[in-house]
């Protein structure tokens, strides 16, 4: 069966890793590839459109068609990228903080209302190739576990990770801290590389799916 998917994005960054046939690459291009990877069922509702600035718009005023793929969506994926923040503007000005708040929220319009959307970040490689900017893999010899670098997101993906309120953690003595990594599933918005979800989409949007369906197991953060 088909799913109803909306990608967020910043359209312009061009801090990606070049892509095959595309001179200058952007991360709106991996959604272009995003979109072949994907069943030819799973019907794609895609974000900003080069140019367009949410700093002219609020909430009760936003582009209604906007509005409209997101309530008809059921999972939204967040392409995370490096130059995805625009340290100049605010975060309500910008366009991803505005579609994940609206992803996360329950809205009623006319006699229909949307459920909380499940969200998967997908990272994109920098420039050079690398996910180091967000993912630090291996970060531990005996435990194998990762970092995952929140702190470069927009505070509304920031709050929706590491946010299940009974978190369970991997029992391992070399972590020098004192502290363990988690085990499971600890965000609400799980976070893959790019090059892991390209060989196996459907596994990383069922994870999210799962996800979804224990909703109550998350302290989410819906409003910027």
């Amino acid at each position: 069966m088909g799913r109803k998917i909306f990608v967020s994005y910043k359209y312009s960054d061009i801090f990606v890793e070049e892509l095959a046939g595309y001179p200058v690459t952007r991360a709106r291009d991996y959604v272009t590839e995003l979109q072949n990877l994907l069943d030819q069922n799973d019907h794609i509702n895609k974000g900003e459109n080069d140019g367009e600035d949410l700093s002219h718009f609020k909430d009760s005023t936003i582009e209604d068609g906007l509005k409209s793929k997101i309530f008809d969506s059921t999972l939204t994926i967040v392409m995370i990228s490096k130059g995805m923040k625009d340290i100049t503007k605010i975060e309500a000005d910008q366009w991803i903080p505005w579609e994940i708040s609206y992803s996360l929220r329950e809205i009623t319009r006319g006699e229909r209302r949307s459920s909380t959307n499940a969200i998967l970040a997908v990272v994109l490689p920098d420039i050079e190739g690398s996910y180091d900017y967000f993912i630090e893999e291996h970060n531990c010899a005996s435990c194998d576990s990762r970092i995952i670098k929140t702190n470069i997101l927009f505070d509304i993906l920031k709050n929706n990770m590491f946010n299940i309120k009974s978190p369970t953690y991997v029992n391992c003595d070399s972590h020098a801290d004192g502290g363990l990594p988690y085990s499971g599933f600890p965000s609400y918005i799980h976070s893959v590389k790019w090059c892991d979800f390209i060989l196996s989409p459907n596994t990383y949007l069922d994870i999210a799916y799962s996800i979804n369906a224990r909703l109550d197991d998350y302290n989410l953060t819906k409003l910027l």
